[in-house]
């Protein structure tokens, strides 16, 4: 039994680099077209490929509110309007009008709202609705770019 190939990477339309795996290996391993295998490059260059036991695990839509502190240099009139107010909160109606620069920026964190489990057809479905410049990708590019894989952590693999 082989237990080590050499392929060829190459770089593909997007950029990405990918590869052939030899049919005798997928053979030998009982992977098929459309598997979700989970790579990690080895700090001497080599890899370990896991195929991912999709009965093991499930998609979980997290969905989440992104918070930033943004600021905002406004410069108005000094003093009182006709209405007795600081000419100050003009600076407000300024920002409230979306009218003003931005100033900076600091990200404060996401807060979590929900989860739920999905099928894959609705994660690919809400991913094209979510992101209409990929509605034309096909199935596994739209995965690669939005799945977040499960990766299993050594910790797990000692139970």
């Amino acid at each position: 039994m082989k237990n080590s190939w050499t392929v060829e990477t190459k770089e593909d339309e997007n950029g990405d680099l990918v590869f052939d795996l030899p049919e005798d290996l997928l053979r030998q391993v009982g992977w098929t077209e459309g598997d979700l295998i989970n790579f990690k490059v080895q700090e001497d260059g080599s890899a370990i490929m896991e195929k991912v036991n999709t009965e093991e695990t499930q998609l979980v839509l997290v969905e989440c509110v992104s918070q930033f502190r943004e600021r905002y240099l406004v410069e108005v009139p000094k003093g009182i309007d006709d209405f007795g107010n600081d000419k100050a909160l003009w600076a407000l109606d300024t920002v409230t009008m979306e009218e003003a620069k931005e100033f900076s920026q600091l990200h404060l964190g996401e807060t979590i709202v929900s989860h739920r489990v999905i099928s894959e057809e609705e994660a690919l479905a809400l991913a094209r609705s979510d992101n209409d410049y990929v509605t034309s990708w096909d199935d596994e590019t739209v995965k690669r770019n939005f799945f977040t894989a499960w990766e299993r952590k050594d910790a797990e693999s000692s139970d």
